[in-house]
Parts: C-alpha cells; structure tokens; sequence
C-alpha cells in the first residue's frame, strides 16, 4: 500500500472516531482536531476556554505534533500547567496544501502512538 493511501486511510479512521466521540456524528475538521489534542495535551478537558486559550491550545498541539519531527523541544509546564515549547528548526516554507498533508500526517502518527487508532 502507497504511503499516501496509508495516511488518508488512516486519516479517515482518526477523523470518523473523534467525530463520533465528541461531535455526535458531525464530521470534525482539522482545526477542530488540532485543538482537541491541545486540550488533551493541557490534561484540562473539563472546562470552558477563552479565544485567546483556545489559540494557544492549538499551538500546545502544534508543537506536540511536530515535535517527532524536530521542529519543537518541549521544553517546561509552567505554574499554571500550561506545557511550552521551545523551536528547534524552523518550519520549511510549504503550500497551503502541503502544511494540510503534514499536519494530518503528524495527527495520524499521535494517535497511532497512543493506540487510539491501529
């Protein structure tokens, strides 16, 4: 099996199962995806966010993601528990598309870590 076929394979089951389990069918997007793993990542799931938490719930999850890949080093949890990070590489200069191929990549690879997906 292409590699491509593997991730959108395994892509789709991420996406059906989270869907299922916190969107009562409705089908989740990427940045919906990105800012659940940000709140996993917090260990805080049981409470109401700002605009400006959620951002950086997703940054948290950003950094989570493409840490596997050494662009992030996570580096402290600070007194309020929040996990920072810090830059290792910068990130390559990618098409719209490209940012949407590796980040799906990356979501795909959490959760087949985890074992949240086989």
């Amino acid at each position: 099996m292409s590699r491509d076929l593997q991730l959108k394979e395994r892509w789709e089951l991420v996406v059906d199962k989270l869907s299922k389990q916190f969107a009562d069918g409705d089908t989740l997007d990427l940045d919906a995806i990105i800012y659940l793993i940000g709140v996993q990542e917090l260990g805080k799931p049981h409470r109401d966010y700002k605009k400006d938490e959620k951002l950086d719930l997703m940054h948290i999850a950003i950094c989570k993601l493409l840490e596997p890949f050494g662009y992030y080093e996570f580096d402290y949890i600070d007194e309020e528990g929040w996990p920072h990070y810090t830059v290792k590489e910068q990130l390559p200069s990618l098409r719209a598309g490209e940012q949407s191929v590796l980040m799906k990549q990356a979501i795909v690879e959490y959760f087949y870590d985890s074992g949240y997906i086989s």
